[in-house]
């Protein structure tokens, strides 16, 4: 019996660490500007340490710019990684 639930990239002929390697493209960049990452009061503590002022909206804007680099530069290296036709795991 086939499991009922199959990710849609095995679907489409990727291997299932691409799957995975997706995911924490998205994930590792957007990290730092996600209010439920864990350190993220950590961090307000050190930013407040040099700004009084400064809160979440002073956090994600100043983060931002690096988030989406992070984005386009992690995106198109899975894209060079996928052309290339390189394993993604064992």
């Amino acid at each position: 019996m086939a499991p009922i639930f199959v990710p849609m990239l095995m679907l489409v002929g990727y291997p299932p660490g691409s799957t995975q390697a997706a995911y924490r493209v998205g994930d590792r960049c957007t990290n730092v500007i996600s209010p439920m990452m864990s350190y993220f009061a950590l961090i307000i503590a050190f930013v407040q340490r040099y700004d009084r002022k400064a809160g979440l909206g002073t956090l994600v804007a100043t983060m931002l710019p690096f988030s989406l680099a992070l984005l386009l530069v992690w995106s198109t290296f899975f894209g060079v990684w996928m052309a290339l036709g390189l394993p993604f795991g064992p």
